[in-house]
């Protein structure tokens, strides 16, 4: 009978310190998932800043051929990402729950369209490439304006990245973090054309390089906020999620139709934005299906 209590014993004290072990391994990885999820966020950032710390760097502005390479290029990847990123999971998604897959993805795709296209009525800002402000009539700064234009297609990035690491957190929703980190490394490498795109020009407008410099971090920093608050709200995001990728495709392809080609495009040597958006749509490809 002793034999018996002591064996008990010995199975609960041994229970206890399994369950112990896995509590604790289990917030080892959710502590781990929060730091990755953490630098997820920031990489694109760090693309900008980098992108915007050649203004210390590089003496003239961009040359303009190199200008609509680079404008090509950030195009290329977020079409890339709006495809392979986003609607294709979304369909996935959708048709793994037993549902239409073209649904969601075609109403949040309209859905995003939409809200970018008030968000370019409602915000004043400038096109690179341009001399006609848009959105409601203020008498800001040129350099405030170009600002004002690349926070504008900044804000469906960041939430892009807010989406698809809600998802990762969520574990169920068949997003992986090799998969969202991708599109991280994507959105950074098209940011960082974006940074110089900016600072360099505030430059040649008589700004000092500082300010130029902070001019172009600062218009980054609206996509690491976005993604944070995106995050902050998953509870909400998850039973719509296939919907919410579609709507950031949506936007995404909106600043690309509108802003992103028609600048890569302006001009002479239109073909080479064609072939930036041709090498940034391969290389977020490769991305997205290696890593994801």
């Amino acid at each position: 009978m002793s034999n018996i209590v002591i064996e008990r014993g010995t199975l609960i004290n041994i229970t206890k310190n399994l369950l112990t072990f896995t509590f604790k391994i289990n917030i080892m990885s959710l502590e781990m998932m929060s730091m990755n999820t953490a630098i997820g966020l920031l990489i694109p950032f760090l693309g900008t800043t980098l992108g915007a710390a050649m203004v210390f760097f590089m003496k003239k502005e961009i040359n303009i051929k190199v200008k609509k390479l680079l404008l090509g290029f950030a195009a290329g990847v977020m079409i890339s990402a709006s495809i392979w990123s986003l609607l294709i999971p979304a369909i996935d998604m959708t048709e793994e729950q037993g549902k239409i897959g073209w649904i969601p993805a075609s109403i949040g795709f309209i859905i995003g369209i939409l809200f970018l296209l008030l968000l370019d009525n409602l915000i004043p800002h400038l096109h690179i490439e341009g001399n006609k402000t848009e959105g409601i009539k203020v008498k800001f700064k040129k350099t405030t304006m170009m600002l004002l234009a690349v926070i504008l297609h900044n804000i469906p990035e960041g939430m892009t990245i807010g989406v698809v690491y809600a998802g990762v957190l969520a574990q169920n929703a068949g997003i992986t973090l090799a998969g969202a980190v991708a599109l991280s490394l994507g959105i950074a490498i098209q940011n960082f054309p974006e940074g110089a795109i900016i600072s360099m020009p505030l430059k040649s407008e008589g700004v000092s390089k500082t300010k130029a410099f902070l001019y172009g971090t600062l218009s980054g920093i609206v996509e690491p906020v976005a993604a944070l608050i995106t995050i902050l709200l998953t509870n909400a995001v998850l039973p719509i999620l296939p919907y919410l990728l579609s709507f950031a495709a949506g936007a995404m392809i909106y600043v690309v139709v509108e802003e992103l080609i028609p600048d890569a495009h302006a001009g002479e040597h239109s073909n080479i934005g064609t072939i930036g958006v041709a090498i940034g749509f391969v290389i977020m490809m490769i991305l997205d299906i290696s890593l994801g």
